[in-house]
């Protein structure tokens, strides 16, 4: 029986994924480094620590700093979406009827049972309260609580631990094949949103 639903952020919830697209390349070629848009596809669901050593592949480099290419990354991806604020929510088609993002957790919630329910989203907070996701959940649960990101499965296991349930009682919505592996190999039953 499915107790609670741990919902995916970037790129379930919100349409976040194009700007990490847009904006590791951008970062990358400040630095020196060009990227194809396939190749910046692969690195968008690999958690610390595999991101950097996959990377400094990618470009052949095992000397490119990670931190610092990530943090100007952040930086100007931050800049555009605070001036543009084009960040949407994410519809998924539904016999014909679109659900946004708060509808698709309201969903979840009567599915599961109002009692109790445990939903916890990954990611950044203030991106939840900038759309008003962020009083739908009870818990919020972010990678760099953990010490193995994606395909690692310490998220789901860290976020299973904090509601208080078993793996096999949560139903994770993922968006990626590395979330996905990471919600498997904790236990939890997975729903994936391509």
């Amino acid at each position: 029986m499915i107790k609670a639903v741990i919902f995916d952020m970037d790129g379930t919830l919100l349409d976040t994924e194009k700007y990490y697209i847009m904006f590791w390349p951008k970062a990358l070629e400040h630095f020196g480094y060009k990227v194809t848009r396939e190749q910046v596809l692969t690195l968008r669901s690999l958690g610390r620590p595999y991101a950097p050593e996959y990377l400094k592949k990618m470009v052949n480099d095992p000397n490119l700093d990670y931190e610092a290419v990530r943090s100007y990354r952040r930086k100007i991806m931050e800049e555009y979406l605070k001036k543009y604020k084009d960040i949407d929510m994410v519809y998924c088609e539904n016999d014909s009827e679109a659900l946004g993002a708060i509808n698709a957790i309201e969903q979840a919630g009567k599915k599961v049972g109002t009692d109790g329910i445990q939903i916890i989203s990954f990611d950044a907070t203030r991106y939840l309260k900038q759309f008003g996701l962020y009083e739908y959940f009870d818990k919020i649960v972010c990678a760099p609580m953990v010490e193995h990101g994606k395909p690692a499965p310490d998220v789901y296991e860290y976020a299973c631990s904090q509601i208080g349930l078993a793996p096999e009682e949560c139903m994770a919505v993922e968006d990626s094949p590395n979330g996905i592996k990471r919600a498997c190999a904790a236990g939890c039953k997975v729903v994936m949103v391509p």
